[in-house]
């Protein structure tokens, strides 16, 4: 059984083409789900500052959202999409300027201790991305850390300026979010990008014989990922309105 079935690079890529491929590129529901973490974060802190929540909310946008996924289609071209090499290192140029821009506005208006978070997350995006140092950044559980525990971290830290055990809770949950979101998302991945073929069949206990296929396979990992994307985005939503 041959794989075209599965004709789309992810399950929220658009048909390729002009503005397409742009909200294709910014992973739309992973980017929701990262950004959720946010506003976990922020709820978590003893105070939560909406100023803050929104500048940070901005910052992670442009530096995940934007910068680091012009990176990653800039290296290997997953997505497929049609935007050129120079459209997207200026995609990542601008994203990575603006995310250090308020980052560095965060210094003067909240506090000098930001200061190693915002180095901290320019770095995480460049390592990452570009799999600096041999790709010793780029493993599952620095995923983890960078697109999980690192934005709620930032976040609670940014409007708390301390470390508490609500802080530390939330940090290590969104880091165990983002393994089963890595885990999920490595092998649908492997079977919309990489695979050729499936053959096989699966036979149940009532004598029904079924098919394996790329798009069975998949299905139940892209369903996941979808449910899990929406339900963090709403769970994040609930907190930041219990707090205001």
């Amino acid at each position: 059984m041959t794989a075209p079935e599965l004709e789309r690079p992810a399950f929220y890529a658009l048909r390729s083409g002009g503005w397409r491929d742009v909200v294709t590129l910014l992973h739309p529901p992973y980017t929701a789900w990262h950004l959720s973490y946010i506003a976990l974060g922020a709820a978590a802190a003893p105070v939560l500052h909406g100023d803050r929540l929104a500048a940070t909310l901005g910052a992670f946008f442009l530096g995940v959202g934007v910068c680091a996924h012009a990176l990653d289609e800039l290296h290997g071209r997953p997505l497929a999409t049609g935007l050129s090499d120079r459209a997207l290192v200026a995609l990542a140029a601008v994203g990575l300027v603006g995310a250090v821009g308020i980052g560095l506005a965060g210094l003067v208006v909240v506090s000098v201790q930001l200061a190693p978070l915002v180095a901290a997350g320019a770095f995480i995006v460049l390592a990452y991305n570009l799999e600096l140092f041999g790709g010793r950044f780029h493993g599952d559980i620095w995923f983890a850390v960078a697109w999980g525990a690192f934005p709620a971290f930032t976040s609670y830290w940014t409007n708390a300026l301390t470390v508490r055990p609500a802080g530390a809770l939330v940090t290590a949950g969104c880091f165990a979010l983002s393994m089963a979101q890595r885990r999920l998302s490595t092998r649908v991945r492997e079977l919309r990008r990489r695979t050729v073929s499936v053959s096989g069949e699966q036979r149940l206990t009532d004598g029904h014989v079924v098919e394996l296929t790329t798009a069975r396979l998949a299905a139940p990992l892209d369903a996941a990922l979808a449910a899990t994307s929406l339900a963090i985005v709403l769970l994040a939503c609930a907190a930041v309105v219990a707090r205001v």
